[in-house]
């Protein structure tokens, strides 16, 4: 790796903290229908604290702004995070509301999830002004943005980066149709998966044929580079022309996905955002913090749980160089 790569940029992560109670079973039930489980494991998660980890695990010093509840879930969170090394200094603990949680139906690899929110959805703009969370916004070389506590806070969030010279990366999860241009103002990288990308261009359902020219719209209209996340197939993304980040050619590009024996696909998403923020933050162009984030998301099914499937970064550049030999 080149000396500039060997740096620990500062991720701050704005978002969601939650218990993931994954049960494990042959079929999903149908309505109506009750079926025998195999397994029951109680697992740290929530997109903010997956994506959080992530990037901590891929060397970049890391902090993450949320809530949790007073109880034994909220103190599992913050041992898991501390553990991977993430700054939970301004992770606020709530009396009264518990820490949200992911009910997750994992059968073959595949899963279903229902979110509760919990503290999270007490997240407030206010949180984000104050004086140590708004430090850490400014002075941050990435900031990373999800939409699973309330989009006021998220907002906020991006205004104080924005201040500052953080590179600002909005992972639009779950979907919210008309977000704010206060919001989208200040985003240098969305990062829909395919149906979020449909709603963020106005589209009842997208083709696969019209993904790429999706992109490109989409890009060309928030003036931000777009890439979206296409599961096994990789990932199509584009610049925004006089944007910050930029690609190596005009136009929408694709970055190969890689075959895996996929054991649990939860944290996937939220892995590529952690890893596709570090090696942005540490000066990669597009086309390889994309081609490096593809990487470390193939390797993150490849473990249940998603904080615990998220690799290092020697095992991404490891597995990256072992596929390029083939």
């Amino acid at each position: 790796m080149s000396e500039q790569n060997q740096m620990r940029p500062l991720i701050a992560v704005v978002g969601s903290l939650n218990m993931d109670l994954v049960v494990k079973s042959d079929i999903i039930p149908e309505e109506g229908e009750t079926v025998t489980g195999e397994e029951l494991h109680y697992l740290a998660g929530g997109k903010g604290a997956n994506q959080a980890v992530a990037a901590a695990r891929l060397g970049a010093e890391t902090t993450i702004i949320g809530a949790i509840g007073d109880d034994s879930f909220g103190q599992r969170l913050m041992d898991s995070l501390t553990e991977s090394g993430v700054d939970v200094a301004q992770v606020r603990v709530l009396d009264e509301i518990g820490t949200g949680t992911a009910s997750i139906w994992l059968s073959g690899g595949d899963n279903r999830i229902i979110v509760v929110p919990g503290a999270n959805g007490s997240v407030v703009p206010e949180m984000m002004d104050e004086a140590d969370a708004a430090k850490s916004l400014k002075e941050a070389a990435a900031v990373l943005l999800q939409l699973e506590i309330p989009l006021p806070a998220v907002t906020r969030a991006a205004q104080l980066a924005a201040e500052g010279s953080a590179l600002v990366v909005l992972n639009p999860a779950p979907a919210v149709p008309g977000l704010p241009e206060e919001l989208l103002r200040c985003v240098d990288v969305i990062t829909p998966n395919r149906s979020e990308l449909a709603v963020l261009t106005g589209r009842d359902h997208l083709r696969p044929e019209d993904v790429d020219a999706a992109v490109a719209e989409l890009a060309a209209s928030l003036g931000a580079a777009v890439v979206t996340t296409l599961g096994p197939e990789g990932a199509a993304y584009a610049a925004a022309p006089g944007g910050r980040v930029q690609a190596g050619q005009a136009g929408a590009c694709r970055a190969p996905g890689y075959a895996v024996s996929a054991v649990d696909t939860t944290g996937a998403g939220d892995c590529f955002n952690g890893a596709l923020a570090v090696a942005l933050a540490r000066g990669e162009t597009l086309d390889a913090a994309v081609g490096f984030a593809m990487g470390a998301a193939a390797l993150s099914v490849t473990k249940l749980g998603a904080q615990s499937g998220m690799p290092t970064a020697r095992e991404v550049e490891a597995f990256l160089a072992e596929r390029a030999s083939k």
